[in-house]
């Protein structure tokens, strides 16, 4: 895996929250709604943010523009894309694991 590429690893939530919804053909705006739902409004990106990053990622190939509409971009991950998401969550998916396994030993 190449340098630029493994720079995702770990992920920021920003990124994380943009692959994750870009399972499904999204533009910007669309991404924001879903992300402040996903996170019960924890996350709100904002428009610097996110176009910032859907640039930064298109650029490396995570994410590929599939339309354009009114000067409405809707994008999608590419494989490359899924498969970084696929080892982030992997990545949480240890943590999480791990942390329930420590804290039951913590309660011996």
């Amino acid at each position: 895996m190449n340098k630029k590429i493994s720079s995702y690893l770990p992920m920021t939530e920003t990124a994380f929250y943009i692959l994750l919804t870009l399972q499904k053909v999204r533009y910007g705006y669309g991404i924001m709604q879903d992300v402040e739902k996903l996170t019960k409004g924890r996350i709100k990106l904002g428009a610097g943010t996110i176009y910032g990053s859907l640039s930064r990622m298109e650029k490396d190939g995570l994410i590929e523009v599939v339309g354009e509409e009114n000067r409405r971009k809707s994008y999608i991950a590419t494989d490359l894309g899924k498969s970084l998401l696929q080892q982030e969550i992997a990545r949480i998916s240890e943590l999480y694991h791990n942390a329930i396994q420590m804290e039951g030993n913590n309660n011996e």
